[in-house]
């Protein structure tokens, strides 16, 4: 530094501050306004890229607020379909049920009928037995009685009373 300090010249020195200024002035004519420009730019386009970011990152709070509510609204359709899918279910068993009880009403009324019809058949039937052991019983007791021929006359007399008070 001391050798610096010595062989320092004026002339040396007017002719460097010269060239700096020259080079400063070519400087700021040349390279410092599209270093400006540049800085200017990229200053925009950090702002332009922190405005995109902030309206993404409001654009992602408002898509989230909308996805909130589709899923709200798609749990209470949800719900409203399950509920929906319950009732018509409790619906379809009380349906069956009536359908179920009204049918065994049916058959125990067809059954009851066929019971009846099956009760006066054998009735037709015993009194049609009642009545043919009842002909063979009086059958073989009038030939017995009418073998004899005075009591032949007694039944002859007597039926004829019997019609006539009738």
């Amino acid at each position: 530094m001391e050798k610096l300090i010595n062989d320092f010249g004026f002339g040396l020195f007017f002719w460097q501050l010269i060239i700096m200024i020259i080079l400063i002035v070519l400087m700021v004519k040349f390279a410092w306004k599209p270093i400006m420009n540049s800085i200017t730019e990229r200053e925009e386009g950090i702002k332009d890229a922190l405005q995109s970011a902030e309206n993404a990152k409001k654009e992602m709070q408002n898509l989230k607020s909308d996805n909130e509510k589709l899923l709200q609204e798609a749990r209470a359709e949800r719900d409203a379909m399950l509920k929906e899918a319950r009732e018509m279910k409790e619906k379809m068993i009380a349906d069956a049920k009536n359908e179920a009880a009204h049918q065994g009403e049916q058959m125990i009324v067809q059954a009851k009928q066929a019971i009846e019809a099956e009760k006066n058949a054998a009735m037709a039937e015993l009194k049609n037995q009642v009545s043919e052991f009842s002909l063979q019983i009086a059958e073989q007791l009038l030939r017995k009685e009418l073998s004899d021929k005075q009591a032949h006359a007694q039944l002859v007399e007597k039926m004829l009373a019997e019609t006539k008070l009738n």
